[in-house]
């Protein structure tokens, strides 16, 4: 049981590897991840854990903040909004993704 929030924060990490060789010194500051549950929720929980390890390999902080509602588009839409320099990340679930495709229309 304990492999699995290393192997959680591996995945993450090997998921930007291409960002994060283009910049060497990747992270300069502080990295946040938005989790479009409300806390203490099962994703909340991973995320923090995931926090934690991204946190103790780059050695800066990891910020988890919720953003809860409608089926996760409000945290979506705060990550699409960021500027694209892997600094800010979303934690979702297959809810979150194939829930809004299937019932929300595209605008």
């Amino acid at each position: 049981m304990r492999w699995r929030p290393a192997l959680l924060a591996s995945l993450l990490v090997y998921a930007f590897a291409p960002q994060i060789r283009a910049e060497l010194d990747y992270p300069r500051h502080q990295i946040r991840i938005i989790v479009p549950f409300p806390p203490g929720a099962g994703p909340d929980q991973v995320a923090r854990l995931v926090g934690q390890h991204l946190q103790d390999a780059f050695g800066q902080t990891v910020l988890i903040e919720n953003r809860a509602g409608a089926l996760g588009s409000i945290a979506a839409q705060e990550v699409a909004r960021s500027a694209p320099d892997g600094y800010t990340l979303l934690m979702g679930t297959n809810t979150t993704h194939a829930g809004n495709v299937a019932i929300r229309p595209p605008e």
